[in-house]
């Protein structure tokens, strides 16, 4: 989008930067300027002007100036075209756009026009929560309970959803408006084709968390419930003006205070931020129920060159702080710090701080692990340093997230750490990896394929005879079920059909029996590696979209029996495979006093199974090397470093009894 120039001089010319300033800084007239606070950094006496002749601001403090699109941008941390029409919109002007075609600005003004509509009833939903807490002891005792002031709860607009089916109808006249199911409000539900859908209130019994986009607007809503029900914590759904993806819960609140603190914590839960903002930690924000992404720290470094992460030092908060690191390379450039945060498993900031004290967990935050650090620790986790083998898979490991590194003296630091850790001097890893294509993802799906095909370069001849190595018969060996068809990450797609498994059917596929074996104990889930989540996620077709689905479950409702997540996967594309699957599990459920031992033996089949999985990546892996062998000197290194692997999970295969 081109907003022509003139255009931005005439909103400039127009706009009135005391006023713009005046609604988030106490301004007072001095001589010719305004002075006030400047909301860029902490300060006692007042060095911030605001010059209404030169439609300027500076501060004389610490240098920031800017006329009011800059102001909006360095204040509310929006992007240039947002904060232009953000003040076009308040003198009433239409943005020209000189590229865009009139049905695309209609369509666009049309969008504007929603989402401020959808605000307004979010607006006026909080308003009335924040009225029912007044009147709601239960929650007022909770949140006495949990250390929250009658001051934070205002400041963070905390409130309560009463525990009728309909109360928004007595703030909504019009209950049946579409704008409330939109908006996330209400819940409509259709059942058989009845001709009356039925409306009632999503959320009901909850303490209610507004959040807010950056310019303070209400655009969503989470409710924790007061005692321990499942969900514990429900979010608004995905609406126009929502998306969990990208928004973060107390930015609007803890904007000045990244500046005053020099950097942004990142928690995971609404009690965390309302909690350190209580214990003098202003500055902190949590991701709504998913994983940290690449659009979270894009929007947090609008703010401050330095965030820490915030997690569980359990193996949950491993994963996630994992993830993080995924999201947070793309943007490590040499001038930020980004370091992760690892408490004990048995705390979490709230019951750290109160534990130990404001200084105790300061100091934590000091000597948080930089993502240097992490990044090695994630490159070099189960491989075995003494060994060239392990020391070649580190090196697979290190070279995505080296390369979502940005160009710079520390991705090249890091480049020389790696290189010295897998025993190769810097220039010969680079040549290494510029030589080779790049690599699958680590733990990127082979199609379920089990054993030979035709064409296959490779077989199993050189595994031990079946009366020592003999794997579980799921799937047809030779002559896979569904249609395979080309495709550009494996060179082939399975497509499996979904099917009965009663009666005489053919066996389930290895992912099939992965779907059965964590939907009927989600906490297995957790106690994966990363590496064996993405090969699962990147499963083609129903498989992955299923457990990107469970990925995401977990993070936003914790672990969850498999009939939460039956009602949960309703109307999703891969609900009739799940059904079909746990119909067979729920036919055979352990005998009575057999649960323990149950348990066990699934842990150990699902085990055998993702290993059988991982095996068949590598050797898909295996094929690439051999066919890229004729232009690639390094592609038979590759081959044996990837035969060593398949040899060592061989062996534990063997030695498991599969």
């Amino acid at each position: 989008m081109t907003i022509p120039a003139s255009f931005i001089q005439e909103l400039i010319a127009r706009a009135d930067v005391v006023e713009i300033v005046g609604r988030y800084v106490q301004l007072k007239k001095a001589g010719a300027n305004f002075m006030g606070l400047c909301p860029f950094h902490g300060e006692k006496s007042p060095s911030f002007s605001v010059s209404p002749t030169k439609q300027f601001y500076h501060c004389f403090g610490c240098g920031v100036h800017g006329n009011a699109i800059g102001f909006l941008m360095e204040h509310a941390g929006m992007g240039f075209v947002e904060a232009v029409h953000d003040l076009a919109g308040q003198y009433g002007l239409q943005v020209p756009e000189d590229d865009a075609s009139p049905a695309e600005r209609a369509r666009a003004a049309n969008q504007r026009q929603k989402q401020a509509t959808l605000t307004d009833v979010l607006e006026k939903a909080g308003e009335a929560y924040r009225k029912a807490l007044r009147q709601a002891p239960g929650a007022i005792e909770y949140l006495k309970g949990r250390g929250v002031s009658g001051e934070v709860a205002k400041q963070f607009g905390i409130g309560y959803a009463p525990a009728g089916w309909r109360t928004l109808a007595s703030v909504f006249p019009d209950y049946d408006d579409p704008l409330l199911a939109e908006s996330g409000l209400v819940i409509v539900n259709t059942e058989d084709g009845a001709e009356d859908a039925k409306r009632y209130d999503r959320f009901r019994d909850r303490v209610m968390f507004p959040i807010r986009n950056v310019k303070g607007e209400c655009i969503g809503f989470g409710g924790r419930v007061l005692g321990d029900e499942k969900p514990k914590y429900l979010n608004s759904p995905e609406t126009p003006v929502f998306s969990k993806g990208r928004e973060l819960y107390g930015l609007y609140e803890a904007r000045a205070a990244f500046r005053e603190r020099g950097y942004a914590l990142v928690t995971e839960g609404y009690m965390d931020v309302v909690a350190l903002a209580q214990l003098g930690f202003p500055n902190a924000v949590a991701t709504l129920g998913t994983a940290c992404t690449t659009e979270h720290v894009q929007k947090l470094f609008r703010f401050t060159e330095s965030v820490v992460f915030s997690f569980d030092g359990d193996a949950a908060g491993r994963r996630a702080a994992r993830k993080a690191l995924d999201g947070a390379l793309p943007y490590a450039t040499d001038v930020r710090s980004i370091k992760f945060l690892f408490l004990p498993a048995e705390h979490d900031p709230d019951s750290f701080i109160r534990e130990f004290g404001a200084d105790a967990f300061a100091r934590f935050v000091q000597e948080a692990t930089p993502l240097s650090r992490f990044m090695i620790e994630a490159a070099r986790e189960g491989c075995d340093l003494t060994s060239a083998e392990g020391r070649a898979h580190m090196s697979s490991n290190a070279r995505p997230l080296w390369s979502a590194m940005p160009d710079g003296a520390l991705k090249r630091q890091m480049l020389s750490e790696i290189a010295s850790l897998v025993q190769l001097d810097a220039a010969a890893l680079s040549e290494l990896w510029a030589a080779t294509p790049a690599p699958r993802k680590a733990a990127a799906a082979p199609s379920p394929r089990q054993g030979n095909e035709p064409g296959d370069p490779f077989d199993y001849s050189d595994m031990p005879p079946p009366s020592e190595y003999e794997p579980p018969r799921y799937e047809n060996d030779s002559k896979p079920r569904g249609k395979f068809t080309k495709g550009k990450r494996w060179g082939g797609k399975f497509e499996a059909p979904i099917e009965p498994l009663r009666g005489r059917g053919k066996p389930p596929s290895r992912p099939d029996v992965a779907v059965r074996l964590l939907l009927s104990n989600m906490a297995q889930w957790d106690a994966l590696s990363h590496e064996l989540h993405v090969m699962l996620c990147d499963l083609p077709g129903a498989h992955g979209a299923l457990f990107t689905w469970l990925d995401s479950q977990l993070h936003e409702h914790g672990v969850q029996p498999w009939a939460a997540l039956r009602e949960g996967m309703r109307g999703l594309d891969f609900e009739p495979l799940a059904e079909r699957l746990m119909a067979v599990s729920e036919s055979a459920p352990p005998a009575e006093g057999e649960e323990a031992q149950h348990l066990s033996d699934a842990a150990k089949e699902l085990s055998s199974v993702l290993d059988f999985m991982l095996d068949d990546l590598l050797k898909a892996q295996q094929s690439e090397a051999i066919a890229a062998v004729g232009s690639d000197p390094k592609a038979l290194e590759r081959y044996k470093a990837l035969e060593a692997r398949r040899l060592e999970l061989r062996a534990r295969l063997k030695s498991s009894g599969s």
